[in-house]
């Protein structure tokens, strides 16, 4: 019952009065509400911010970035260069399957590490483990692997920029980095060079930039510690932005005792640990590889370039049509992303002293570029769809191009072998032969079966010899003469030779002599060089009668 009477309603007024005096003095404090849970309630932005529950980033945009990348793993169906086998995955096979598989003179020489093959060599550890080691996983899992790794790279440069600026230049970064044709024909190789690029990237994500809300010393320190380790010329884009970060840092002492050098400690004793187990004894090969391809330059043995090599074709060809971009977009960004450009040149520069030069020793500082590219595109107006239009057609022809036809036969020839080993019943009479340039193809990691191979051997001098040659060499000086030397019993011949079509016109008499039949044929390149040719040509010994076991090394 509501009371009445002037006696009550006087006590309701006081009472009231006492109530709005408190919400007076309340009100001059702050009042937490309760927070709507709604998403009827929320903002657009914080709508969409509701989503970002991977990696911090919109789950459908993480989803897109990992899709799009295993689609790239599986359109890039040729080879590159040699050491995206034979430093990887050809050394990860060999060190679980090690009753066979072959070793290079580097890491007699000790001059690699085991940190990077290591990664592989568990995956097909679980992989034989779980007794699912069929050669087509051995191929595709560890890059699909890396693949994965340069997705989260992706995510992280885009999140980095939207950090530094805002959503709509750092939308513009993005495509820039997925749609560039280098990018997408190296992101999902098991290169030293492509996890070298990936560390890059989130290391920079952590690094100390203005605006950043990401920065944190000891993260970023471990990744680039880590990609030295992998690939000690990692250190060489670095080097500006290590100086900068310690120029601007106040506790530069801190800096230095609290976090690099333990980060340092760290990594290089996991480093050594892992190569004192694989290697029998102490070994620090950051130092063998530093003094073989820098102090000593004897990388030049495997081709040398003249100094402007990167400014005027390298770095070109790797930018490709982003090139008018990133140069537009270095006179638009702000001063804060000049440390960017600085890495850029100067790792340019640094690479040029080198007379050994490759496009891929470059690609860690494209995604440098491509947040100038993006810069550009954002501030374009009027041409902005026919730039993206360019933009996009242009790399996306390039990338399916170098991705699905230049250079495949040398996978290609590998599922003939395997072919061989898994559909032939006379696979323990069968031995191969291939006579290409050394390393054109992969070896036991796109085989995984015994099978006796043998290719032609090209390891550097290290002696100082003046008339030193290899065995590659001194073959193809008279291939003919070679062959009927070496091959002198007819019970040490290979049962397969596999050779460049330009090679068959010099050896056919030997072919014919010894009743070798072309039996397969693999297109390789538009682009023949000097004894690599358009065509893989596959042969195979064909005798009269039952076979003899034969005798191969």
């Amino acid at each position: 019952a509501v009371p009445s009477g002037p006696l009550s309603r006087c006590r309701m007024e006081r009472e009231g009065g006492l109530f709005f005096r408190g919400f007076q003095n309340r009100s001059h404090g702050k009042i937490k509400l309760r927070k709507r849970k709604s998403t009827l309630y929320l903002s657009p932005q914080e709508r969409t911010g509701s989503c970002r529950d991977l990696l911090g980033e919109n789950i459908y945009l993480v989803l897109f970035t990992i899709a799009l990348r295993i689609c790239n793993c599986f359109l890039v169906q040729t080879s590159f260069v040699p050491d995206e086998y034979w430093q990887s995955l050809e050394v990860a096979h060999h060190m679980v399957f090690n009753n066979y598989g072959y070793l290079t003179w580097e890491w007699t020489e000790r001059l690699r590490g085991y940190t990077y093959p290591l990664i592989f060599a568990s995956i097909y550890k679980i992989l034989h483990l779980l007794g699912k080691d069929s050669v087509q996983l051995l191929i595709w899992i560890p890059r699909l692997s890396q693949a994965l790794l340069s997705a989260i790279a992706d995510l992280r440069l885009y999140s980095l920029m939207k950090q530094l600026e805002n959503q709509q230049v750092a939308r513009w970064v993005f495509f820039c980095q997925l749609c560039s044709w280098f990018t997408w024909y190296c992101c999902t190789r098991t290169l030293t060079n492509t996890m070298e690029t990936v560390l890059t990237i989130i290391a920079l994500f952590y690094y100390p930039l203005e605006g950043s809300k990401s920065m944190n010393s000891v993260k970023y320190s471990s990744l680039v510690a880590l990609a030295v380790i992998i690939r000690p010329t990692a250190v060489i884009p670095w080097i500006p932005l290590l100086f900068r970060h310690f120029w601007q840092e106040q506790k530069k002492l801190d800096l230095i005792l609290h976090k690099f050098l333990p980060v340092g400690f760290v990594t290089l004793s996991l480093s050594l640990i892992i190569d004192r187990i694989f290697f029998g004894q102490w070994t620090l090969v950051q130092y063998n590889f530093l003094k073989f391809n820098v102090l000593q330059n004897l990388g030049s043995f495997y081709g040398s370039h003249p100094w402007h090599w990167y400014f005027s074709q390298g770095f070109p060809a790797v930018l490709g049509t982003h090139l008018p971009f990133f140069i537009h977009g270095c006179f638009l960004t702000p001063k804060r992303y000049r440390i960017f450009l600085v890495t850029v040149l100067w790792t340019l520069l640094v690479y040029s002293m080198l007379s050994h030069k490759e496009f891929r020793f470059i690609y860690p500082v494209l995604p440098f570029c491509m947040v100038f590219c993006g810069y550009s595109l954002n501030s374009l107006k009027t041409w902005k769809k026919a730039a993206l239009s360019f933009l996009f057609l242009s790399n996306t022809l390039l990338a399916l191009y170098t991705g699905l036809v230049h250079q495949r036969g040398t996978l290609d020839v590998m599922t003939n072998i395997q072919e061989l080993c898994y559909n032939n019943p006379n696979i323990s009479k069968a031995s191969v032969f291939m006579m290409m340039p050394c390393h054109s193809t992969p070896y036991y990691s796109h085989v995984h079966y015994p099978l006796p191979m043998r290719f032609l051997q090209c390891p550097p001098d290290l002696t100082g010899k003046s008339d030193y040659l290899v065995e590659a060499d001194i073959f193809y000086l008279n291939p003919l003469k070679w062959l009927y030397r070496e091959f002198h019993n007819d019970s040490t011949l290979p049962t397969h030779l596999i050779i460049f079509n330009v090679l068959e016109k010099e050896i056919s008499p030997f072919l014919i002599s010894h009743n070798y039949e072309r039996t397969a044929v693999f297109f390789h390149t538009h682009f023949p060089e000097h004894w690599t040719g358009n065509h893989i040509y596959v042969y195979e010994r064909k005798l009269k009668g039952k076979l003899n076991k034969m005798k191969f090394w």
